[in-house]
């Protein structure tokens, strides 16, 4: 199974990598806790960065499990901190940033499908959060509460120098080449470099010719795959089911479908007969007043989805 991050043990401490989106591909920070449990209390640990974020509860796990490590944390933000992954990123002792870096606050948000009761849960559960992500930004930079608020709520992107002069970051180092890949279209200020250096990775993903075959294949390995475009395909792969499932009023199925590694057309085959069954079934049998009400096309937007979508 893919995974977004990896721990691995040095001579002198430990490193750990957080270099795709928190909780992607279904693994979870119990995961990654039970992972990190497994390393000496006082291990100096470096921690190095290159995320959009995630999974706001994940970050938030990771970062008490960081903060209550008796050993020194290092954290070097080798590309982009935004998100969930900024606020990882403050349980650092010291925070290095490449000149080129970037690091992003902003006010968590979620989704939730349900009744009103289930969106004022979810809303009063966002707003605990975002104290909690306030509160550890205002610890690591020093700056007043009601500042990092404002901070927050406009989405900011902040480089190496002006996080350094914040508070947010410790230590400025050379530039590194940016190695972002990332979906950033859910952002709404994201600095011009990234989205350039993102799409100039997608087109050089694109836009590589294929090898031509090779005639006389004996005795020759077959070249590894692109860890980028394998990265890309799943991430890509686990949104359409998500998308499907929510469309179909069945978001449970999801974890399930992921999981088993189903076929899109599988998916879009096993939703539309779920919905069939959650349909009450009003027949001759159990005649209704007024006019017989239309079966909803789950079906045909389904189909449609997939289609576009797939």
């Amino acid at each position: 199974m893919n995974n977004w991050y990896s721990i691995c043990a040095l001579d002198e401490g430990a490193e750990i990598s957080i270099y795709d989106e928190i909780g992607a591909y279904g693994v979870s920070a119990k995961a990654f806790l039970a992972d990190f449990g497994k390393l000496p209390d006082k291990t100096p640990l470096t921690l190095r960065l290159n995320s959009p974020g995630g999974s706001v509860f994940d970050a938030v796990a990771i970062y008490n499990a960081l903060t209550r490590h008796a050993g020194n944390v290092t954290v070097s933000i080798d590309g982009i901190a935004a998100s969930a992954a900024s606020y990882i990123a403050m349980a650092g002792d010291e925070i290095i940033m490449p000149e080129n870096a970037f690091l992003m606050i902003h006010d968590p948000s979620g989704m939730v499908m349900g009744t009103a009761s289930d969106m004022r849960s979810m809303a009063e559960a966002l707003d605990k959060i975002g104290a909690s992500l306030l509160r550890g930004y205002a610890a690591k930079s020093g700056k007043a509460e009601k500042d990092i608020a404002k901070l927050m709520a406009k989405e900011t992107w902040l480089d190496a120098a002006e996080a350094l002069d914040m508070g947010f970051a410790d230590t400025m180092a050379e530039p590194v080449k940016m190695a972002a890949s990332f979906d950033v279209s859910r952002f709404q200020n994201t600095p011009p470099e990234i989205i350039e250096a993102v799409k100039a990775k997608n087109e050089s993903v694109s836009v590589e010719p294929e090898p031509e075959p090779d005639p006389s294949p004996v005795g020759k390995t077959t070249p590894e795959p692109d860890p980028a475009t394998i990265r890309n395909e799943a991430m890509a792969y686990a949104k359409t089911v998500v998308d499907l499932c929510r469309l179909a009023g069945q978001p449970q199925m999801a974890a399930g479908f992921l999981s088993a590694e189903t076929s899109l057309e599988d998916i879009r085959k096993a939703l539309i007969d779920a919905r069939a069954a959650d349909d009450p079934d009003i027949s001759s049998s159990h005649p209704q007043p007024g006019p017989a009400p239309q079966a909803k096309p789950w079906g045909d937007v389904i189909a449609r989805t997939f289609k576009r979508k797939g």
